[in-house]
């Protein structure tokens, strides 16, 4: 299983279903959810580690990991979340502008609505994981690209912004808003984005093989302590 593979219609309905099972916690993320948070972990400016998000993924609760069946459906779910993942960072790498954010869609009045809300939900929980980094941003010239997600996925907004998310068809232009957004976001982080791995500098400088040794005894390092380092 290769992870530059996006995932197959019925691979998406695996995972979906298996999301939606009994077997996993009332609040573990859906799709539409799991999509946001995984696109706020691919855009943001500190990559973070596998093991850091996925609890997440499975809820708030640090006990609510799934009853898999054995180590191997263990792996083949994990391995299609992190395809999934994978896949939105292809997707805007290579061609931000065919990024599609995962909405649910429902009928108001007899008119189609989008509804970004689990979606807009689960991209801040994703910033949560790195809220300090995440900062400049909203200081920035694109914070106002940030509010439509702000308002339909805080915890809680001010009584004032409750008139903004009154109704579906508030949240739908809200929600267009968002994928018009991401490609933004995405480049304004792109040249701060720091791995999750940090590079270990060496306090005192490499000896090499034909300096003098540390040690004082006057030879050269490779006829004394680099010597002992490779017998």
């Amino acid at each position: 299983m290769h992870l530059d593979q996006p995932l197959s219609d019925k691979e998406f309905d695996e995972l979906d279903k298996f999301l939606l099972s009994d077997r996993t916690a009332d609040d573990c993320m859906a799709m539409d959810s799991l999509h946001g948070y995984l696109t706020a972990l691919v855009v943001g400016p500190e990559e973070v580690p596998l093991a850091e998000w996925l609890p997440h993924v499975w809820g708030e609760n640090a006990e609510a990991v799934p009853k898999f069946k054995n180590d191997k459906e263990y792996e083949r779910i994990v391995g299609l979340i992190a395809r999934f993942m994978n896949e939105i960072a292809i997707t805007l790498e290579v061609a931000p502008k065919e990024y599609e954010p995962l909405f649910c869609e429902h009928e108001w009045e007899g008119k189609p609505v989008l509804d970004g809300e689990a979606w807009a939900w689960g991209f801040n929980l994703g910033m949560s994981l790195r809220a300090e980094a995440w900062e400049p941003i909203h200081t920035s010239n694109i914070a106002p690209l940030m509010r439509p997600i702000y308002l339909l996925g805080a915890e809680e907004i001010e009584e004032e912004e409750l008139v903004l998310v009154d109704n579906p068809v508030k949240c739908h232009k809200l929600t267009i808003e968002i994928e018009a957004a991401i490609p933004e976001i995405h480049k304004f982080w792109l040249p701060h984005r720091k791995s999750a791995v940090k590079t270990v500098q060496r306090e005192t400088p490499k000896v090499g093989r034909n300096d003098e040794c540390s040690c004082g005894s006057g030879k050269k390092f490779k006829k004394c302590c680099g010597a002992e380092s490779t017998e």
